[in-house]
């Protein structure tokens, strides 16, 4: 059984839930953003500023003077890398809504495109394919609102996995609250931020029409009720929307 249809809601918060109003279709990015790559450096250096913290350690960081990145200081909130010290040391930039989710349903994921071609002739497809010939793939991948600052370690070991529950709370990175069960292929945030990353896959369904199974909805719609929005989530939204042009409806509920 899927541990995400274990979860058992209190009447309150049940009800709460019942209620959870759909707004009508999000609107899209009057500006969207040119790629992933403007993008990450829109974030770090237009959208996070005053709030240098990674989204599932709350570690700090500081911004590199060039490109995208930042290095990550870890001695105040406590994360030690499982693996890989290096990457552990960076910050990277994650897609909250992963690339794959938005990306496999579409051609250049699955099958290529005749551009899709590196400079040996050999063809390749994926992500990178739909990053260079699919507009609607690009405008998805480099949606503000889907990306947040994190430990580059922890990008890498979540990957492209969901969000869910697990059980027992047997810790691979120090103190950092964040755990991944292999075997169910999920990975559970700390509870401060569930809400957070809830109001961003509601609206990246939303605006891009991506479906939700049953189950996942009512999980992201329990931490939405349990994590309310906060001032800093405000923030980023106002910052996000004087960016690409659009907000996001669900932090209005």
């Amino acid at each position: 059984m899927s541990r995400l249809s274990m979860t058992v809601m209190s009447a309150p918060v049940a009800a709460i839930i019942l209620s959870f109003a759909v707004p009508a279709m999000a609107e899209p990015p009057s500006r969207p953003v040119s790629s992933f790559t403007a993008a990450k450096k829109i974030a770090r250096d237009n959208i996070y500023p005053g709030h240098q913290v990674t989204l599932y350690c709350g570690c700090k960081y500081v911004r590199n003077k060039t490109g995208t990145s930042g290095r990550i200081s870890n001695l105040a909130c406590g994360y030690e890398p499982r693996k890989n010290e290096l990457r552990g040391k960076r910050l990277e930039w994650e897609h909250i809504v992963p690339a794959s989710f938005f990306g496999r349903s579409r051609s250049c994921w699955t099958e290529g495109n005749p551009l899709c071609v590196n400079s040996k002739g050999e063809p390749y497809k994926g992500r990178r394919c739909c990053a260079k010939v699919d507009e609607a793939f690009k405008q998805m991948e480099a949606d503000l609102h889907n990306l947040a600052p994190a430990v580059g370690e922890l990008n890498g070991d979540r990957s492209d996995l969901p969000y869910g529950l697990k059980e027992g709370e047997t810790r691979e990175y120090g103190l950092c609250d964040f755990e991944i069960d292999r075997d169910e292929r999920d990975v559970e945030p700390m509870d401060d931020v569930r809400g957070d990353v809830a109001r961003v896959w509601f609206y990246m369904s939303n605006t891009y029409g991506l479906e939700l199974n049953p189950e996942m909805r009512q999980q992201l719609q329990e931490w939405s009720v349990a994590d309310p929005v906060d001032d800093w989530e405000r923030v980023r939204d106002s910052r996000i929307e004087a960016v690409q042009g659009n907000g996001n409806p669900f932090l209005d509920q």
